[in-house]
C-alpha cells in the first residue's frame, strides 16, 4: 500500500489539525493507535476511504481491518439502495459491544448516508454510541472532527453541502499498488427520477485538469498499470468550466503521459457520450476497448419516466455508432427491473434490447425506492414477487448471452493485465482491455505486469489461455 498526496489548495487548516490529533494520541495511547475504514457502495466510496485512510495515517493512526483491535473506527456509508443501508444499520449496531470492550474507541459514520437528515437524526436516537457523523462534502474535513472529540466535544454532526469547493492536497493511502482510482469530478446534475446521488453528493464539480494529469503523472510514476477515472458522470466533466476541457480531451491528455498504462472510465450516462468520445476511444489505444452505459430500461415510456434523456432508439444508434468506431468495444450496463408503472410489456422491451446489444455483463437490480425522490412518490402496483420473476428472467437471458459471448475469444490473443492467482494451482488470472478475464499458467511475480496471452479454450464459462512473447 503506498500513500500519495494530491496538489495544495484546501487542506492547510485540516493539516494542522491532524498534527494536533496525533500529538494527544501519542500521549493517549502507549502503542501505535489503530484505525480501521468500513466501506460501502461504488468506486467512488472506495476512492473516498482512501483518502479517509490517507487523513487517519497522517493523524498517528495504523491502519488496520481488525475491528476489534481498533481505537478509531468508521463507516463510509452508501444511500443508493435499501439493501445497502440496512447492512451499515446492522454493522454500526456491533460498535456497542466494541466501546465496551475499547472505552477510547471513536465511531464515525460519514457518506451518503449521513448525508440524509433523516438518517442523521436515527443515528442520534438510536445510535448514542456513534461519536461522529459528516457528509459527503465535509470529509475532509475528518481530522478537525477527532480533535474536538478528542479535546471533549459532545456528539458531532456536519451535514451541510458548503460552496461546492473540490478540496485537493488530501493525504491518499491507496488500497492496491497497481489499479488505483482516480476521481475527475464529484456529484451529479441529472435528477433521475429514481436516484438520491444528487441530493446527497451535491450538484456536479470538475476537478482542474492540471490536478487531475499531475495526479495521473505520479501514479504512473509509482508504477500503477490501470487506472480508472471516476466521475458520477465522467461524460459530462467540464461542463461550465471556463479551462475548456471536455471529457474526451482529457482523455487524450491523460493518454499523452509516457508509460505503459490503461485507462479505464466510469460511470458513463449515455446521453452525454459523444461521437467524440467514441473516437479518442479508437484512437488512443491506451484506453480500454470497454464502455459500461447503463440504459436501465429498453422502453422509452419508462425511459421517461425515469427522467433520463433519452429514448430506446437512441441508445441502440449510439451502441451501433460505437461498434462502428470501435469493432472489439465490450459494453456492460446497468438494468433497474420494477421501476413504478413499469408493465411486463415494458419489461420485455428491456429484454429484446438486452438480446440487440448481448452485453458482456449486466449489473442488475430490483427498483428500490429512495425517499424523496419523486419515483417514490409514484403509484408501483407491481409486487415484489411478480419483479422477482422478471429479475430471474433476465439473469437466465444475460447467462446465455454471456455464454456465447465469451467463445469469440478463443484463439485471439490480448494484451492481459496480471491481477491475481487463478482458480487452479499454478494459474493467474488477468483481464483484457474489453474486460474479460482469462487464466494462464505463469509465476506470481508477473502480477501486477502486462503479459500477452492467447486466449485456447472456454471452459465453463471460463477462459484458459498461454503466455506468448
Amino acid at each position: 500500500m503506498q500513500i500519495s498526496t494530491e496538489k495544495n489548495n484546501l487542506f492547510g487548516e485540516q493539516a494542522v489539525f491532524a498534527q494536533r490529533v496525533r500529538a494527544i494520541l501519542a500521549t493517549r495511547h502507549n502503542r501505535v493507535p489503530k484505525a480501521t475504514v468500513i466501506t460501502f457502495g461504488c468506486q467512488q466510496n472506495v476512492s473516498d476511504s482512501e483518502k479517509l485512510k490517507g487523513m487517519l495515517c497522517s493523524m498517528g493512526y495504523e491502519i488496520t481491518e481488525d475491528e476489534h483491535s481498533a481505537d478509531f473506527i468508521i463507516f463510509n456509508t452508501c444511500a443508493v439502495r435499501e439493501h445497502a443501508q440496512d447492512r451499515v444499520y446492522g454493522n454500526i449496531g456491533k460498535v456497542k459491544q466494541l466501546k465496551k470492550d475499547n472505552p477510547l474507541l471513536i465511531a464515525a459514520v460519514c457518506g451518503c448516508m449521513a448525508q440524509q437528515e433523516i438518517v442523521a437524526e436515527k443515528i442520534k436516537k438510536s445510535y448514542p454510541y456513534i461519536d461522529i457523523v459528516f457528509g459527503t462534502q465535509v470529509f475532509h474535513r475528518l481530522p478537525e472532527f477527532i480533535y474536538k472529540r478528542l479535546k471533549g466535544s459532545g456528539r458531532i454532526f456536519e451535514r451541510d453541502l458548503p460552496n461546492g469547493d473540490i478540496v485537493e492536497q488530501i493525504p491518499i493511502k491507496r488500497d492496491g499498488t497497481f489499479k488505483g482510482w482516480l476521481p475527475i469530478m464529484y456529484g451529479c446534475n441529472n435528477f433521475c427520477t429514481y436516484c438520491i446521488v444528487p441530493y446527497v453528493r451535491g450538484r456536479e464539480r470538475s476537478r482542474d485538469p492540471e490536478e487531475i494529469l499531475a495526479e495521473a503523472r505520479q501514479m504512473v510514476k509509482d508504477g500503477y498499470k490501470e487506472i480508472t477515472l471516476l466521475g458520477q458522470n465522467v461524460n459530462s466533466y467540464g461542463k461550465g468550466c471556463d479551462h475548456g476541457i471536455n471529457f474526451s480531451k482529457l482523455l487524450r491528455k491523460i493518454c499523452e503521459i509516457e508509460g505503459d498504462f490503461r485507462i479505464r472510465f466510469m460511470t458513463s450516462h449515455p446521453k452525454d457520450c459523444t461521437i467524440e468520445l467514441l473516437d479518442t476511444i479508437k484512437d488512443c489505444e491506451k484506453i480500454s476497448r470497454h464502455l459500461h452505459l447503463p440504459f436501465q430500461s429498453g422502453s422509452s415510456r419508462i425511459l421517461k419516466l425515469m427522467n433520463r434523456y433519452y429514448d430506446r432508439e437512441g441508445y441502440l444508434k449510439l451502441i451501433k455508432e460505437a461498434r462502428a468506431r470501435i469493432p472489439d468495444v465490450s459494453f456492460t450496463s446497468d438494468i433497474i427491473v420494477g421501476f413504478p408503472g413499469e408493465t411486463y410489456e415494458d419489461f420485455k422491451e428491456t429484454l429484446s434490447l438486452v438480446e440487440e446489444v448481448k452485453f458482456s455483463s449486466l449489473f442488475t437490480f430490483i427498483y428500490s425506492p429512495r425517499n424523496n425522490t419523486p419515483a417514490a412518490a409514484m403509484p408501483d402496483p407491481v409486487t415484489r414477487k411478480e419483479k422477482g420473476k422478471w429479475f430471474d428472467e433476465l439473469l437466465r437471458l444475460q447467462e446465455k448471452i454471456a455464454a456465447e459471448n465469451i467463445k469469440e475469444y478463443v484463439g485471439k490473443e490480448y494484451k492481459v493485465i496480471c491481477d491475481d492467482y487463478g482458480s487452479e494451482e499454478g494459474y493467474l488470472s488477468g483481464h483484457t482491455s474489453s474486460s474479460a478475464v482469462v487464466e494462464f499458467k505463469g509465476d506470481s511475480s508477473l502480477i501486477g505486469n502486462f503479459v500477452n496471452v492467447r486466449v485456447t479454450s472456454c471452459q465453463g464459462g471460463s477462459l484458459k489461455g498461454i503466455i506468448i512473447e
